[in-house]
């Protein structure tokens, strides 16, 4: 019965709405189309709609805060770090050498055998690169206070320049003041956004940070990988054949750093000249080191110099100095001078350092046997390593970075690199012999399997490449 009721109440109020809607005076015939009465439903709802959005929004009235209200919002502020947190894997305190890091040092006291420094000529300590800084202090003080450009070039940093372009071969060489600043500043002056870089993914964080600025495509291929390098090439060529103006660059490391590998650059070379590339080559490794003079890779394999377009080196390792130079035509050199940010605006290079520079190319060509007893020292750590368990020898026979990976990975790069800096340690602490892990900065990029990498020195005896060796082999055998 109560539902009777109500149905016939709703029936009856949409017939009063729908008669109310057809009749006369809610329709209106307009251009000749007839409206019906929902039109003023419309306008009404358009009318409320205009009324609600010209009301004032509530705000709550303003009052200044108290003082008790301004403290406790900044009792409860927590400002943003200004760094991220550091993990326990980045909390790396390494040992603190306490004298010269010549082929044996002091860390912690105690006197040890020094593979963690890339002294490779054991020019460290050498009584003419000391009696050349001495003088050259004497003469000029310690600093230049001044970029090259602005009253900062000395006679010496001239004649450091000519120095390196006499025992190279090349017509001009330009001086930094760091040699890490090299690669990152020559790489841009010649390389800028809209251009290409074809480059090994093993190289260092120098170059990978000159690629960066540079704002260039970069596209890596496989380490040392020609046929990786092929293909990038050909892939880049294709695509691009129809781009007009387009500086396309190969960039290699000579002695790859991060893996003890030479560049095969003879195939580079061929590579280069099929596909129209320009190289940029690293030699920091590799100058007075490979050759059968020193001068690198291009004696090394026996190319022409004028072969590569650019090549540059840092001078803290086989000369026993710092800074860094870059070498090649005239034309290169003197684009850098106007354009390469580390040379037109960074302090030069403090005199003495060129002065110790000059010093230690000439005592490389006055003694030939450096070389020969350098190689001899890398022949017998590899014979020595040879049957070291758990590690394979990575590197180049002819590298003084003898690397050591390990054949089976701990299942992570952290794991990895844990295990190979409790070997390190433990050769350090029981043995007396100082060697380094691969550690990489959170900024590398690079890739590459991380090891054990083994600097080794002509200064070093005989004895003290025997007892690396040694070490090494006994607490592998007891870790692994």
């Amino acid at each position: 019965m109560m539902a009777s009721t109500v149905l016939n109440f709703v029936n009856t109020t949409l017939d009063w709405v729908t008669h109310a809607l057809d009749a006369p005076s809610a329709s209106a015939i307009v251009f000749g189309f007839n409206i019906g009465g929902h039109l003023f439903i419309e306008v009404l709802l358009l009318v409320v709609i205009l009324f609600l959005l010209s009301q004032k929004s509530y705000k709550p009235p303003k009052r200044p805060l108290t003082n008790k209200e301004i403290d406790e919002l900044c009792d409860e502020w927590v400002p943003q770090p200004l760094i991220p947190s550091i993990d326990k894997d980045l909390q790396y305190e390494p040992p603190v050498l306490e004298s010269a890091a010549g082929p044996h040092t002091i860390v912690n006291g105690k006197e040890v055998v020094n593979f963690a420094s890339a002294n490779y000529l054991g020019l460290i300590g050498h009584q003419k690169l000391i009696d050349s800084c001495s003088s050259a202090l004497e003469k000029y003080g310690v600093g230049s206070c001044g970029p090259r450009g602005f009253y900062g070039t000395i006679d010496v940093h001239l004649d450091c320049e000519a120095r390196i372009a006499k025992f190279l071969g090349t017509p001009d060489s330009i001086l930094y003041s760091y040699g890490l600043s090299t690669m990152f500043s020559a790489i841009p002056a010649f390389s800028k956004k809209g251009d290409i870089i074809v480059a090994d993914e093993g190289v260092h964080w120098g170059i990978q940070n000159g690629l960066y600025l540079s704002r260039s495509t970069v596209v890596y291929f496989k380490h040392n990988d020609m046929d990786s390098l092929q293909e990038t090439l050909e892939n880049i060529t294709s695509k691009y054949k129809h781009t007009k103006n387009l500086r396309r660059y190969i960039v290699v490391e000579a002695l790859y750093q991060n893996s003890g590998q030479i560049a095969p650059l003879d195939d580079i070379i061929k590579l280069k000249e099929k596909y129209r590339f320009r190289i940029l080559l690293d030699e920091s490794n590799s100058f007075g080191v490979l050759g059968t003079s020193g001068r690198g890779l291009t004696e090394h394999y026996g190319i022409p110099v004028e072969k590569l377009d650019l090549i540059t080196a840092a001078m803290g390792h086989a000369l026993a100095t710092e800074g860094g130079f870059c070498t090649g035509s005239a034309r290169v050199i003197d684009h850098q001078r106007l354009s390469s940010s580390g040379y037109v605006f960074s302090a030069s290079l403090p005199p003495y350092l060129a002065s110790a520079a000059i010093t230690a190319i000439d005592v490389l060509e006055e003694n030939p046997s450096l070389l020969t007893k350098l190689k001899n020292n890398v022949a017998v750590l590899r014979k020595g390593l040879s049957e070291i368990q758990g590690f394979t020898i990575a590197s180049h026979p002819e590298s003084p970075i003898v690397y050591l990976r390990l054949k089976k990975s701990q299942g992570s790069l952290n794991d990895d690199l844990r295990l190979l800096e409790n070997i390190a340690e433990r050769v350090l602490k029981e043995d007396s012999v100082f060697v380094v892990t691969s550690r990489r900065s959170t900024l590398d990029k690079c890739r590459l399997p991380v090891g054990i990498r083994l600097f080794v020195s002509a200064g070093h005896s005989e004895s003290d490449i025997h007892k690396a060796s040694e070490s090494l082999k006994r607490v592998a055998a007891l870790v692994l």
